[in-house]
């Protein structure tokens, strides 16, 4: 039975030994159980670490801020010290990468490895949204695994395409190459021609003497007479069946009629010359390394290449 208005005499559950609260729903009563109490002190520990974590650390949001905190902890704060712990960690590579010359880095092994290693790592961050994950490339991104370059696959040549880009208009070092596009110049009819040609390079198409010739007058002069490709122009070899963009009819009809010109960024104003040496070496050792020329000179492509842009050659 339910405690009447002014009753002051408080009821007890016998069954518990525990008070009613007074309260009745339906007939059902509660009794005021007390709260356990480990539970009470872990909430009131909780209520004390809360008030101290305001006191030590950063918390309350401000206009611009927050409150700093007595211990002047900050997230940011200990980024930058396992940064700082990683990068003197990585000095002495570093280094070591900066006092050598880029060609003579595949000669040191020990260096080189560890060059590759740093490198792989830089791949994953700056490389893969273009080149993939496994660096097999996709349409117009090279495949980095293969031996197939359009400017030359010793590490000295990598390393400066990394280092300065494709087509970069900002960057006067730049690799530059400029095929025509020829819609308007040839007909459809050429163009076609061309196409056939350049399929029957690679055993894709059977000869024709109207494309060869279309071919000699128009894109020899880069892609060379046999069209196995020129790097000095960064001219693709047509009679090997790799292709950046695709080797069917269609695809060359395209890359024909409206030419292609992709971009690749430089790096040389985003990472430093160590991490850019780690990708040069981590590129090169993907499978399509090839020998440094005993005197080769990377830098004469670009301006190569512009010259023969300037005087109209495809």
């Amino acid at each position: 039975m339910a405690k009447k208005p002014g009753d002051d005499t408080q009821r007890i559950d016998q069954p518990t030994g525990t008070a009613f609260v007074g309260h009745e729903w339906d007939g059902i009563e509660e009794l005021n159980t007390p709260l356990p109490r480990w539970w009470l002190w872990t909430f009131y520990l909780t209520i004390i670490w809360a008030l101290a974590y305001v006191i030590m650390y950063p918390a309350w949001p401000l206009v611009d801020s927050a409150t700093k905190g007595m211990l002047g902890w900050t997230s940011r704060g200990q980024l930058a010290a396992e940064m700082q712990a990683a990068d003197v960690k990585r000095a002495p590579l570093v280094n070591a990468l900066a006092a050598i010359p880029v060609e003579q880095l595949v000669a040191d092994q020990k260096l080189y490895q560890g060059a590759v290693a740093g490198g792989a790592a830089a791949f994953k961050v700056h490389c893969v949204q273009c080149h993939g994950s496994g660096a097999i490339g996709s349409k117009g991104y090279p495949n980095l695994n293969d031996d197939d370059w359009l400017w030359g696959g010793d590490i000295a040549a990598i390393h400066y395409t990394l280092t300065h880009g494709i087509r970069n208009p900002d960057h006067p070092e730049t690799r530059v190459s400029a095929m025509p596009a020829f819609d308007g110049v040839l007909t459809p009819s050429e163009i076609a021609s061309v196409v056939g040609h350049v399929q029957s390079l690679s055993g894709k198409a059977k000869p024709n003497a109207k494309g060869a010739e279309l071919f000699a007058t128009n894109c020899a002069s880069c892609h060379g007479a046999d069209g196995k490709g020129l790097r000095e122009f960064g001219a693709p070899n047509l009679a090997d069946g790799i292709w950046l963009y695709g080797g069917d009819k269609a695809t060359l009809t395209e890359t024909v009629k409206y030419s292609r010109q992709g971009v690749m960024p430089r790096w040389n104003d985003k990472l430093d010359a160590a991490t850019i040496k780690m990708l040069a070496a981590y590129v090169y050792s993907l499978g399509g390394g090839e020998a440094t020329p005993a005197a080769a000179a990377p830098a004469a492509a670009p301006a190569t290449m512009e010259a023969k842009a300037a005087n109209g050659q495809p």
